[in-house]
């Protein structure tokens, strides 16, 4: 791993010594597609961030080349998307004061996401996220399409509202609306228009881009009735930031050392936004991979994000992350590399000089009208009945994250619910069970229920399960103590043939149970541990203070170390036979490796 840590790539590159014409047909056909679809999101995106149109068309533009350098998924499309810009403009609303103009506050965010997924991936920590429960990306993606839904009822309903507010505030803004009657019913009726013709289009043309068509169809009939009533009584593009036919430009970072205040304000979204970033690129790459059979470097995927990022940022543009709509578009037109998403970013500034005036003239309630059904998309009943049905542990990290999105925001609600997935994980982890086990009457071995009918043993075999990390190791300690109490056993044997992850906590408490037994003229031993558990106790030196002589590492026959140790366990008593007690975890050891009665390999001594 530490060898190619470091190590840059340039996958397109490698892409040109194998192309064909037949592959720029499919790239600058998969690049057109892309920017059907790319445009009217963009004008969508920079509703929710509350910045001018153009500036988060320039990061599609800037970005999407920029990345696709690096990338070595074909199909993976960078650009701005509904998590990254709620996150962003709730950062921006919170740090209103700091005397920055909110453009700069989103540019200085992204080139921060930058280097921190540049450096992600520079340092290999591209497969970091299939520790993430897939619950908590579930309810995250919920809590984004109710949080999108919320953030557009002021733009749906027509009464005005400051970008980044909370979804409660937000729900509380909509009531007032509702009960004061401060709604534009032009902006309801335009809204209501938007879905029915969405659903008409996606219904009788499902091959269309129903957002695009639809966007431009109500954008053409607004300018006619601006050509015949200039005064229309709804917002358009136009207000928010109209559309111009430019290029991009350089920004560098402005005043960077006199604004170094901005940076612990901004630190915790973007590692937030960082963190959704690689989750979603994870999450789209190895979908469409497995579809094309494309071979990734999940590694590089995070470094062209960085890139992007940092691009956008050093060109004064928002931050972006991974498309999942834009990416599936750009798979399903038969992309052949990564230069489609280079071609999109040709294609996109294109249409800002030849079709600009169609877009500016889109009504603000059409916009929220798509974006609210873009949320609704994004709530998915099945995986959320999946995460709420399957198991306890993920019906509450479910209800946890969800919960802390609504209530706390989106970058918090991803730490919360990581942290929440990660404790029930390692109590789960960390929750051994014990049963005492003697030999009945016809010689089979069976669960002792009545503690007064043990034969008097002097030797305890306690068989271990499971991990022995540090989440482990004080019940471990507690509950082989608790054994320990009981003065007639005067030899302990832990098997330990199915024990795995030892670590210093673990090793600890096997010294204290070592030093309590033998201030009592008691022993311990350690039958069937395999190569790394021996490592671990010589290692740490706790093999030589047990002794060498009460070791008894596994061997091809499973029930040989143990053989010894019982034999170990008679010469350190001075006698030729003992009674001897088993405890077994009953529900994880394997039945195959279940005593059936006293066999002569590891019972008879």
């Amino acid at each position: 791993m530490s060898a190619r840590m470091f190590k840059v790539r340039f996958p397109f590159v490698a892409e040109f010594r194998h192309y064909s014409w037949g592959k720029l047909r499919s790239d600058l056909i998969a690049g057109a597609t892309l920017t059907l679809v790319s445009v009217p999101q963009s004008i969508g995106f920079a509703l929710i961030l509350g910045l001018p149109p153009m500036a988060v068309i320039m990061a599609v533009v800037v970005g999407g080349f920029v990345s696709a350098l690096f990338f070595s998924s074909h199909h993976h499309v960078f650009g701005p998307t509904t998590s990254v810009c709620l996150i962003g403009a709730a950062t921006i609303a919170e740090n209103s004061n700091l005397g920055l103009h909110p453009l700069q506050l989103a540019a200085y965010l992204a080139i921060m996401i930058g280097v921190t997924q540049a450096l992600a991936g520079l340092l290999n920590f591209g497969e970091v996220t299939k520790f993430i429960s897939r619950s908590v990306v579930i309810a995250y993606t919920a809590g984004v399409g109710v949080q999108l839904i919320t953030s557009q009822a002021h733009n749906l309903m027509g009464y005005t509202e400051a970008a980044g507010e909370s979804f409660l505030t937000a729900c509380g803004r909509v009531w007032e609306a509702v009960r004061l009657g401060n709604v534009s019913f032009w902006a309801i009726g335009i809204g209501l228009l938007t879905l029915v013709l969405f659903e008409t289009l996606q219904h009788f043309f499902p091959k269309w881009p129903e957002a695009l068509v639809g966007l431009s169809v109500l954008g053409i009939a607004a300018k006619v009735a601006v050509m015949f009533h200039p005064a229309v009584p709804f917002l358009m593009v136009r207000d928010e930031g109209a559309l111009i036919a430019a290029l991009p430009s350089f920004a560098g970072m402005p005043a960077w050392h006199q604004q170094i205040i901005v940076l612990p304000k901004l630190a915790s979204a973007a590692v937030a936004i960082a963190i959704i970033g690689m989750l979603e690129a994870t999450a789209i790459t190895k979908t469409l991979a497995a579809k094309s059979g494309q071979h990734l470097d999940p590694n590089q995927e995070l470094l062209g994000m960085g890139a992007g990022n940092l691009a956008c940022g050093l060109f004064g543009l928002p931050p972006a992350s991974s498309s999942f709509a834009r990416s599936a578009v750009n798979y399903q037109s038969g992309a052949a590399s990564q230069l489609s998403s280079m071609l999109s970013s040709v294609w996109v500034l294109l249409i800002l000089f030849f079709v600009t005036p169609v877009f500016n003239f889109i009504p603000i309630a059409a916009l929220a009208a798509h974006l609210m059904r873009v949320g609704y998309k994004l709530i998915n009943r099945e995986q959320i009945r999946f995460a709420c049905r399957s198991t306890h542990s993920d019906a509450i990290v479910f209800g946890v994250t969800l919960v802390s999105a609504l209530v706390f925001g989106l970058a918090p609600a991803i730490y919360i619910g990581i942290g929440i997935a990660l404790a029930l994980f390692l109590q789960k982890s960390s929750t051994p069970t014990l049963a005492e086990y003697t030999f009945n009457d016809a010689g089979n071995l069976a669960e002792l229920s009545d503690a007064n009918k043990r034969a008097n043993p002097q030797i305890s075999i306690i068989h271990v399960e499971g991990e022995l990390f540090f989440g482990a190791a004080d019940l471990f300690q507690d509950q082989v103590r608790k054994q320990a109490e009981d003065q007639n056993i005067r030899i302990f044997i832990l098997r330990m043939k199915n024990a795995r992850h030892l670590d210093a906590s673990t090793v600890m408490a096997l010294e204290y149970l070592h030093d309590y037994l033998r201030k009592t003229d008691r022993y311990l031993i350690i039958s069937g541990c395999n190569a790394e558990v021996t490592r671990v106790l010589h290692n740490s030196g706790l093999l030589d203070k047990i002794g060498a002589d009460n070791i008894f590492p596994a061997e091809t026959n499973p029930t040989v170390a143990t053989r010894r140790a019982l034999k170990r366990a008679t010469q350190l008593l001075g006698q030729k036979a003992v009674d001897v007690r088993i405890f077994y975890d009953r529900s994880r050891l394997p039945v195959d490796d279940a005593p059936a009665g006293p066999g002569p390999d590891e019972y008879d001594i």
